[in-house]
């Protein structure tokens, strides 16, 4: 019997042919191979004969959620950006999903930025994609030609080596710990459902630096960071980073600036983390295509525990309801509001006393 997902590819084609054929979407967003072992890329098929470039491998780690929009805006009938919205039905898009990009696709829509109506999902239960960094540090200077997949093993080949691995030993961090590997939004299923997976630690790395000592982390931050080149490719990768201008690129005012110091590079990365906060659904592609192999998941990782535990709430599991952080509830927790000493009264226009500094003369007569 062939490899899972070789029928998983199999079916891809043969209902992506269908769907175009029968004009019931304008346009496939999947997969093609990539110029590298190891690698895919993304693929936008609108045309039937193309479908045989779709692939589907354990390589598949991208988050097609992020090309979704733009796919939408391209199939969409002619009209400018100020006029009202068409009132005829427009073209649909399918797209292939696993679990956390469904949850992407649902926080798109929680956001407005595409109509429901207007995506078919077609939903893949993920088995864990893999990591090759992962694969790559199991051969530290050799070349890997080729990687052939089994169900369970990958058969590693090199100019002068064969090796086989096992396949869950090299799956990347967010898959080995995540929960909902089954879509959560399906308008068609390609192969079997996946359940759910039972982590009774999901949050263990994080709580291994929550552990430490302020020192501690601060030191494992700045040594996770200290290799960042600011390419941004963990934002352009991103679903979530999808402002007309970041706040990076942004002159004025100008919130930081764009040299390797390592301020400014540690305030990237924590600004960008807390603008995903609760809406993440640790799909990994940042780190995925960071070309240094920093682990700037673990601070998003970090704040999923917060919401969760906050208001129990994890991204993309319930469509129908608004994010967490777009509603304040009387009833919801009251973090964002200090409980500051009462500030003593003043008569309107009151003029503040300001002492001198030390070693400075007072302006007064």
């Amino acid at each position: 019997m062939a490899p899972i997902n070789d029928m998983i590819c199999d079916e891809i084609r043969v209902q992506a042919r269908k769907l175009l054929e029968t004009g019931e979407v304008a346009a496939f967003i999947g997969y093609a191979a990539g110029s590298l072992p190891m690698t895919v890329k993304p693929l936008v098929v609108r045309r039937p004969e193309d479908c045989a470039r779709l692939v589907w491998n354990s390589f598949c780690v991208l988050n097609l959620a992020t090309y979704l929009p733009e796919v939408l805006r391209s199939v969409e009938s002619p009209h400018d950006p100020r006029d009202p919205k068409p009132e005829e039905p427009q073209p649909k898009v399918a797209i292939l999903a696993t679990g956390c990009w469904s949850r992407n696709i649902a926080i798109q829509i929680q956001e407005k930025r595409v109509a429901r109506e207007r995506v078919l999902v077609i939903g893949i239960g993920s088995r864990g994609m893999v990591s090759r960094a992962k694969v790559k540090a199991l051969f530290p200077g050799q070349e890997i030609l080729t990687v052939e997949e089994g169900d369970h093993e990958l058969l590693v080949r090199g100019p002068d080596f064969t090796e086989t691995i096992n396949r869950w030993s090299v799956v990347r961090d967010n898959c080995r710990t995540c929960a909902h590997p089954d879509p959560v939004l399906v308008d068609m299923r390609i192969g079997e459902p996946v359940s759910e997976r039972k982590n009774p630690q999901p949050f263990q790395q994080v709580e291994l630096i929550e552990q430490k000592s302020g020192e501690e982390r601060w030191a494992w931050f700045r040594a996770e960071f200290a290799t960042c080149i600011r390419c941004y490719a963990c934002r352009n990768v991103c679903p979530l980073c999808y402002c007309p201008t970041c706040f990076v690129d942004d002159a004025r005012p100008q919130w930081l600036g764009k040299s390797l110091d390592a301020v400014d590079t540690g305030m990237f990365h924590i600004l960008r983390a807390h603008h995903c906060a609760g809406r993440c659904t640790d799909c990994g592609a940042c780190e995925s295509v960071c070309p240094m192999g920093i682990n700037m998941r673990l601070l998003t990782k970090k704040l999923n525990k917060d919401v969760l535990e906050l208001f129990g709430i994890e991204a993309g599991m319930e469509p129908e309801s608004p994010l967490p952080l777009t509603t304040y509830p009387p009833a919801g927790p009251e973090f964002i509001v200090a409980d500051l000493a009462p500030v003593p009264a003043r008569k309107p226009f009151e003029a503040v006393a300001v002492p001198p500094a030390e070693g400075e003369k007072s302006c007064r007569p």
